[in-house]
């Protein structure tokens, strides 16, 4: 097939571009704000999806689909189903990077949110075992792993867009801004879950209450295709990738050229990750699974914990452009490994004790999860940021992510929830070992660098 007649997203591009040149105005560039809301927009949707799914997996498949494993088997195995998206995105990188090198960033981004709210909106039709036997679960693992796929092509750029044009003293305060989805996500995910869980009865909830929050997901979805093409498509968007700032390269040369950084980048903020589920999957499972509490008012304290989480994201900027965004991850990520040491007493500790665990938690996270990407990212070369930091992503959300509520109810099962402690402890010695690692390699390059002058 020629190129002329190959079917491509360039049309529908130039039409976009042209639709909202006005917003260009007569510099041609794409204004840092509206990136930042395109960015937070997309967040807070990948976010939501998480959370909506994360929730369920405690409250609704352990019944739904996985009744014959009994409470705790069923939470373990739906977490087991959770993790597939994990090890899916790596191989939807790798696919929509060749689409959007084919066919366009317009077809890779449209088809990639379409497989998302596609895979999101089948949970919410999907029968349980009592109606179809174990082909429920095999379902759910299906729509599970498209989510993934999905997952890995959803990555627009915007993230490398808005750190390429912050000034070099507003870096932090940058970075911070992609992970502000998060809190609101888990925010508005908890909101309805608890809504639903509160005005139904369980049988209703468990019948049909449950899937109205994947149904709100698709609708999110497709509000964040929307924000996010109306920053893809501009002029000056497209200006970065003909300059080849942000162009897509395949994955097996952006790991040769990035690979130690790549390795880096995935377990820096394995702190940040490990503090991150110890404040919100895993507390959850655990308070539903060991203790007399209703999911609903413990909801309604992660909400809260998150208000704290979301302020602390913002801190985190300000911070780290005053001490340096390695600085800060590194004292976060020995605050954490402090807090892993009596975090479990506090979970354990009632009430006082929980609404403490997790807004001390959820500030923490916030100050380290606000600026978990940026020291890293940020020594790509400008050829291969755009396909790094996406394996980046996926890689730190694989290991970080994807088992860590599987690992973390499996051991605090079998060991009590001090073994909750030793995995938050370890998540902060991997960020700090990761972080010097960053920096060594950062002193080898520039070494060699004045060598080679010499």
């Amino acid at each position: 097939m020629s190129a002329s007649t190959t079917p491509s997203s360039e049309s529908l591009e130039r039409d976009a571009a042209a639709l909202h040149a006005r917003h260009d105005h007569s510099h041609g560039k794409v204004d840092a704000g509206e990136i930042a809301i395109g960015v937070i927009i997309g967040r807070t949707s990948e976010f939501f999806d998480f959370f909506v799914y994360a929730i369920a997996s405690v409250v609704v498949f352990p019944q739904l689909i996985f009744p014959f494993a009994g409470a705790i088997g069923g939470t373990l195995l739906s977490f087991a189903v959770f993790a597939l998206a994990f090890l899916a995105r790596p191989l939807g990188t790798a696919l929509f990077i060749a689409i959007d090198q084919k066919f366009g960033r317009g077809a890779k981004l449209t088809t990639a949110l379409f497989l998302l709210g596609t895979s999101t909106v089948a949970v919410a039709f999907l029968p349980g075992y009592e109606t179809i036997g174990i082909a429920a679960a095999v379902l759910l693992a299906v729509f599970r792993i498209g989510q993934g796929v999905a997952l890995g092509g959803a990555w627009d750029g915007l993230a490398s867009l808005l750190a390429l044009n912050a000034p070099e003293n507003r870096r932090g305060w940058y970075a911070m801004i992609p992970q502000l989805g998060a809190p609101i996500g888990l925010i508005v995910a908890s909101a309805l879950f608890a809504f639903f869980l509160n005005t139904l009865s369980a049988a209703d909830f468990l019948d049909w209450g449950w899937r109205y929050p994947f149904f709100v997901a698709f609708a999110i979805n497709v509000v964040a295709l929307f924000a996010r093409l109306r920053i893809v498509v501009t002029p000056s968007f497209q200006k970065l990738f003909e300059t080849r700032e942000l162009q897509p390269v395949p994955v097996h040369t952006a790991v040769k050229a990035e690979g130690p950084r790549i390795a880096i980048g995935a377990f820096a903020p394995l702190a940040s990750f490990a503090m991150f589920h110890m404040v919100t999957v895993f507390p959850l499972s655990w308070v539903f699974l060991f203790t007399q509490e209703t999911p609903v008012r413990f909801l309604l304290i992660e909400m809260v914990g998150a208000a704290f989480g979301l302020l602390s994201i913002l801190a985190s900027g300000l911070l780290a452009d005053r001490y340096g965004r390695r600085t800060l991850l590194a004292i976060t990520a020995a605050g954490i490994a402090a807090f892993s040491g009596f975090a479990p007493q506090l979970l354990n500790g009632g009430a006082i004790g929980e609404l403490t665990f997790m807004i001390s938690g959820f500030i923490l996270l916030g100050l380290s999860f606000g600026q978990a990407s940026g020291p890293v990212a940020s020594s790509f070369s400008l050829a291969n940021r755009y396909t790094a930091s996406a394996l980046t992503s996926d890689l730190a959300w694989l290991f970080g992510a994807g088992f860590a509520p599987l690992a973390a109810l499996w051991i605090s099962s079998q060991f009590g929830l001090i073994a909750a402690g030793a995995y938050l402890l370890s998540g902060a010695i991997c960020t700090l070992v990761a972080l010097w690692m960053n920096r060594e390699l950062a002193r080898s390059a520039s070494d060699k660098q004045r060598a080679a002058k010499a």
